[in-house]
């Protein structure tokens, strides 16, 4: 009997390093979904937004897989305690990649639409500068899973507000716009949707980032990031 215990313990990790790769492999699929379907709206490319539309596949793909390779795990391993709290951990991180993943496909098949306009002076860069700052968000708040930093943790949720900030500017560069030219009322929609899933990503790597701080300490943080709704507040 001696022998057994280091044997399962040696399986488990053998199988928890494995799909924890796959969880990074995930994230990383999804940071160049963001970043190439904002640079297709950028360069009013439709063959790029076409990709990031068709990669959200393998995006689904990799979910399915880690969800069902974490329920193997917890039926054959059997993990207690901290190692099924990591488990739980993984499942719940791939499902945040999963949605992320979602928007970044919304923002290419609105980007698609909106190509069939003319562009709105200044949006497309907004879009791709809110976008690189969730992607680091997002790849930080990954960092930190892989090294179990909860620092590194605690500073991503605290970059949220920034991304909160960012939407909020391009919400009120947008309203402006439209109470200007009602002509780009329907462009202006479509971009504030595209702000609004980016926003909803910066959300999800928070949401990452709060995990790693459970997975450590062995319980969530308190909810103490007042979220602005900034529409409601500006109409």
């Amino acid at each position: 009997m001696s022998d057994t215990k280091p044997h399962i313990r040696s399986a488990f990790d053998q199988d928890l390093e494995a799909v924890q790769a796959q969880v990074m492999k995930m994230g990383g699929l999804v940071e160049k979904a963001l970043l190439d379907a904002a640079e297709a709206l950028e360069r009013r490319d439709e063959a790029l937004a076409e990709q990031v539309r068709a990669a959200d596949a393998a995006v689904d793909g990799l979910d399915d897989l880690i969800q069902t390779e974490c329920a193997r795990i917890i039926a054959l391993r059997a993990p207690t305690a901290n190692d099924l709290r990591t488990v739980l951990t993984v499942m719940r991180i791939a499902a945040a990649l999963e949605r992320s993943g979602d928007y970044a496909k919304n923002l290419a098949k609105r980007s698609l639409v909106l190509m069939q306009g003319s562009p709105v002076e200044g949006a497309s860069g907004s879009v791709r500068r809110m976008a690189k700052a969730v992607v680091g968000q997002l790849s930080d708040a990954l960092d930190a899973y892989i090294a179990r930093d909860v620092a590194r943790a605690r500073e991503v949720r605290a970059r949220d507000r920034e991304i909160d900030q960012m939407y909020g500017a391009m919400f009120r560069q947008l309203l402006t716009y439209m109470l200007e030219d009602p002509r780009t009322i329907s462009a202006c929609m479509h971009l504030h949707f595209i702000a609004k899933n980016i926003e909803r990503v910066g959300d999800h790597a928070t949401s990452i980032a709060e995990q790693v701080i459970y997975l450590v300490e062995g319980r969530l943080p308190p909810d103490d990031r007042p979220k602005h709704d900034i529409v409601a507040a500006e109409t």
